[in-house]
């Protein structure tokens, strides 16, 4: 009862309501086409093609797309070159000095570290297009289902319409951000992560019950280990170590102004303050050995191909884990600026009790950071190899195991949670309960 007066709550204030109403229309514009078929694309023929994307490489593609990969759709290349482009953009602000000016401008800056991103992603996209378009054959694509033959307009077209898809998913994201409701670009993936959940259960759901392989047991007790890493994912994303500050004296300002003598607050240092990115930087890894290996036809290479093809494989997963620990403590250096958080503390006339401001408040939270990120790490790096895990020890498909963990879940356990975060927000600031706090509703404001 509480949860459906809560959801009436949200429903009343109307500017809440409009954009959520906006958000669920733009995220029916991007799932529809998922399902246009590019042109000179015989839709009919691509039945056996998407069956080859229910695990490994493939069907961790196909899934962030939200099955466009698969459907040779004009949304084939996802918001994928965007992310990555972000990616490189925002390394590329360490090193060069353009860029570390423009991210000192506030928000002109930021919008032309915006523009340089688009431009970016056009530039991937135009790569990733015609090597996605001359590889549908060998992904398994028969060649019958090219009406026409991949003559060169058909690679022209065809390769300006999936630039096209893509800029046109960036800009869907980029409005749901701006006039809907939370991260844009986050929930177009999480959209198309979720997209495929239903036809994976069912599948599993098939293979369990229907030919007698564990039965009803082995499906509830696969949804309790199933939200058993939900939780597990929740308490990563939401954990912080708090570091208690002292304010000597602050000045507070309502309808009069007093001081405020030993005011004590705290600084919040994540668990987890690199997110998902040290699993995206490390699978974007995990493709070098096999790319590399292909050249080659050894009998070595051959082996070392198979090997770091299978997302499931024991070796893989070894590599993969310490290659995200080891960019845990990258990502988490350079995008956690300790001796900012420092300087700031200090001309806000704060301190850390028992730790001289400045300089050593600096080491002090580099030194925790650095404490709290090893945990961290590790319990990031099981989560990204759960999936495996649960492949091998308890026999599930590969497409439904790609749910128990790594990227995945973990996109839609931060979206969710930041979606909320935001719902419940509008709603406090309504005087209304929020979604995330008990007790009686409060009367409305206008």
């Amino acid at each position: 009862m509480k949860f459906i007066e809560n959801i009436k709550n949200v429903w009343k204030i109307e500017e809440l309501r409009n954009r959520i109403i906006l958000t669920l229309g733009l995220l029916l514009v991007y799932r529809f086409g998922a399902q246009v078929t590019l042109p000179g694309i015989d839709a009919s023929k691509l039945g056996g093609f998407a069956g080859n994307f229910d695990g490994g490489l493939g069907g961790l593609l196909n899934a962030f797309t939200g099955g466009a990969f698969a459907n040779a759709s004009v949304f084939a290349l996802g918001i994928m070159p965007y992310i990555s482009a972000s990616i490189v953009v925002q390394l590329m602000q360490i090193a060069v000095p353009y860029l570390q000016k423009l991210q000192k401008e506030g928000e002109s800056g930021r919008k032309k570290i915006n523009q340089i991103t688009r431009w970016l992603t056009i530039g991937i996209c135009l790569v990733q297009a015609p090597s996605y378009l001359l590889g549908l054959e060998a992904l398994g694509v028969p060649a019958e289902a090219f009406i026409l033959g991949k003559p060169l307009w058909f690679m022209i077209t065809s390769t300006l319409i999936l630039v096209t898809g893509t800029i046109f998913a960036m800009w869907l994201g980029e409005k749901i951000t701006d006039k809907g409701i939370g991260n844009g670009i986050s929930i177009l993936i999480m959209v198309g992560i979720i997209a495929t959940l239903p036809q994976s259960f069912v599948q599993e759901f098939a293979s369990r019950v229907l030919e007698s392989n564990g039965g009803m047991i082995m499906i509830l007790l696969e949804l309790v280990i199933w939200f058993v890493i939900i939780l597990a994912c929740v308490m990563l994303v939401l954990a912080v170590r708090k570091i208690p500050v002292q304010y000597a004296r602050r000045t507070a300002s309502g309808e009069y102004e007093r001081n405020i003598f030993g005011a004590r607050q705290f600084i919040p240092l994540k668990l987890n303050a690199s997110g998902v990115m040290p699993i995206i930087f490390a699978q974007a890894i995990m493709f070098v050995p096999s790319a590399v290996a292909s050249m080659s036809e050894s009998d070595w290479a051959t082996s070392v191909q198979a090997t770091y093809s299978d997302i499931f494989g024991l070796w893989y997963n070894v590599t993969f884990a310490i290659l995200i620990i080891v960019f845990t403590y990258f990502y988490t250096a350079i995008t956690v600026p300790t001796n900012k958080m420092a300087d700031d503390l200090k001309r806000s006339g704060g301190f850390i009790p028992g730790i001289k401001p400045g300089t050593d408040t600096a080491e002090l939270l580099d030194r925790i950071m650095s404490q709290i990120t090893l945990p961290g790490s590790i319990f990031l790096a099981v989560l990204a190899i759960f999936p495996a895990i649960v492949v091998s020890l308890m026999g599930i498909q590969q497409g439904w195991a790609l749910f128990y963990g790594g990227t995945s879940l973990l996109i839609m356990v931060g979206v969710a949670i930041d979606t909320m975060q935001q719902i419940n927000s509008y709603l406090l600031n309504r005087h209304y309960d929020g979604l995330m706090k008990s007790g009686k509703n409060r009367k409305a404001v206008a």
